[in-house]
């Protein structure tokens, strides 16, 4: 029978309520499930000190290393990301970084295939160059390449004075453009950003929204939508985060409450632009192929699709357990593919 292992930070399970989700669905299914650190791994004697699951608790066990590993945690230390590395040499990981936003708008554009759904997106080098893009667009967001959760996003809008109002969670301030030129290479100087023109995507009360699509890689290898649901922003705020004060909504009330009569329409676009979304994307990628994708779209008032973006590692909190049905039998079907050497 073949090990899956999943590799964290934590040095103990009991508080990662992903490990107790995928021991319990291993448990389920017949498959043997060991957690383990980074400092729980003897390369000499190719064995790990992990834990494992039974009646009902937590126990320390050796065994050999497994076949395939689930990679939920970054590693946190140079020491971390050594063990990280030796361990991917030997042992297939099941999740892989897709890279900065730029990055997967630049792969996205070379697809060509859902191009059309992608909101033009430009590199900053200098104030003047957001400041020429405001004048042609009037509304425009900046986010970083690499942020993650709402964190440091402006939105942009031009007003008819030579001023600019901004908006960066619930904090809103009036620009002049020399003091907007300030804010900007102050931005780019702490790290890369990008601009966008800013999509409405609001509700019919007027609040900022946006649809995650999550999907994972299922027991055959294939595109299977876990879960899909709309983000919706709370306090004024244009970004639907629910880490930032957003909320989750419910899929089928929400799309009857917006879109009426063609709510069910609009539920068959969305679920099939998820799997044929992920299924090309995986493609675009001839060195990896990736088990679980967090993709966060708007939709206009022409029902026109806009991908935001596209996360390799969505968070999953208070479905740990829905997320772990796809991961444990996904991480097996991995481990079936790949021989051990």
């Amino acid at each position: 029978m073949k090990l899956i292992g999943m590799l964290h930070y934590r040095k103990k399970p009991h508080n990662v309520k992903k490990a107790y989700a995928c021991a319990s669905v291993s448990k389920m299914d017949g498959i043997d499930f060991v957690y383990f650190s980074y400092r729980a791994v003897d390369f000499c004697r190719q064995k790990i000190f992990g834990w494992v699951y039974k009646d009902g608790d937590w126990i320390q066990q050796e065994v050999d290393f497994p076949d395939t590993i689930i990679n939920i945690s970054a590693p946190k230390t140079r020491e971390q990301s050594i063990v990280k590395k030796a361990l991917k040499r030997r042992i297939p990981f099941i999740s892989h970084s897709i890279g900065t936003k730029m990055k997967v708008f630049k792969k996205i554009k070379k697809g060509r295939q859902f191009s059309n759904h992608l909101i033009p997106s430009f590199n900053i080098s200098n104030s003047d160059q957001v400041l020429n893009l405001m004048q042609k667009f009037t509304r425009m967001v900046i986010k970083p390449h690499s942020g993650s959760k709402g964190r440091s996003i402006y939105f942009f809008s031009l007003l008819g004075n030579n001023t600019i109002h901004c908006i960066s969670g619930i904090e809103e301030n009036i620009y002049s453009f020399s003091d907007f030129k300030e804010l900007v290479d102050r931005l780019i100087y702490e790290q890369k950003y990008l601009v966008q023109p800013y999509i409405e995507c609001k509700t019919k009360t007027g609040l900022a929204y946006d649809f995650r699509l999550h999907v994972q890689k299922n027991a055959l290898g294939k595109w299977a939508i876990t879960l899909i649901y709309p983000r919706i922003s709370g306090n004024g705020k244009l970004t639907s985060n629910i880490s930032n004060g957003g909320y989750r909504g419910e899929f089928i009330p929400f799309l009857v409450e917006e879109f009426g009569d063609k709510y069910f329409d609009i539920k068959q676009m969305l679920e099939y632009f998820a799997v044929a979304f992920a299924t090309h994307f995986d493609s675009l990628y001839q060195k990896r192929s990736f088990d679980e994708l967090g993709i966060d779209i708007g939709i206009d008032q022409n029902h026109r699709i806009w991908i935001f973006e596209v996360n390799w590692r969505p968070g999953s909190k208070h479905r740990e357990f829905s997320v772990a049905k796809n991961m444990v039998p996904y991480a097996q079907y991995i481990a079936d593919s790949v021989p051990k050497e």
